[in-house]
């Protein structure tokens, strides 16, 4: 019975983290950046809130769109992207590692 009981406990606490939380940024060329994000399971992103901050200030909110996407207007100076899908599900990319 113990031996079910661990099993069952190791099966579920691997579920929770059995999904990585990914984003990339580019640049379009046109003074708007896009977002793409989702998981490494291939799970999407539709719905995850993202965040453009600059200087400990939000910038701009929304959701990520049905593909998984988010396009803003590109601030001055620099910022971050933070796509937050919750405790665990966490990615910050900083404006100097978008390629422009």
């Amino acid at each position: 019975m113990m031996k079910k009981i661990l099993f069952a406990s190791i099966l579920a606490a691997s579920s929770v983290f059995a999904h990585t939380a990914l984003m990339s940024c580019f640049d379009n060329g046109d003074s708007t950046i896009t977002c793409e994000g989702g998981f490494s399971d291939g799970s999407s992103a539709n719905g995850v809130i993202f965040k453009v901050i600059q200087n400990g200030k939000t910038l701009e909110e929304g959701k990520f769109n049905e593909d998984s996407e988010f396009t803003f207007k590109k601030p001055e100076g620099e910022y971050e992207a933070h796509f937050d899908a919750g405790e665990g599900h966490k990615v910050i990319v900083k404006s100097s590692d978008i390629a422009e």
